[in-house]
């Protein structure tokens, strides 16, 4: 039986299968990009795709102790955008 990789939400802490997961990259020029096919190179986060955990994310600032940079309110909004329009997990 093939192994699932599971990735950690950076906003509720909970463990899933990488592919339910989106994924947040830091490239080498310091570009924090919303990565939805989970292959661009750079350091990477993940956050569930539940607006609940987006504001845990937002509230605790974790996104920028992750990448040690301060994360824009814009990226939060297009990052808000796109979680609204993905399917939802359960």
């Amino acid at each position: 039986m093939k192994k699932i990789p599971e990735r950690t939400c950076t906003g509720c802490g909970i463990s899933k299968p990488k592919n339910e997961l989106l994924r947040i990259v830091k490239d080498k020029e310091n570009n924090i990009t919303i990565d939805l096919t989970g292959k661009k190179n750079g350091r990477g986060a993940y956050i569930c795709t539940d607006e609940n955990c987006l504001k845990k994310l937002i509230k605790s600032n974790r996104l920028s102790k992750v990448f040690e940079c301060s994360i824009s309110e814009e990226f939060y909004e297009d990052l808000r955008d796109v979680i609204a329009k993905l399917p939802k997990q359960g």
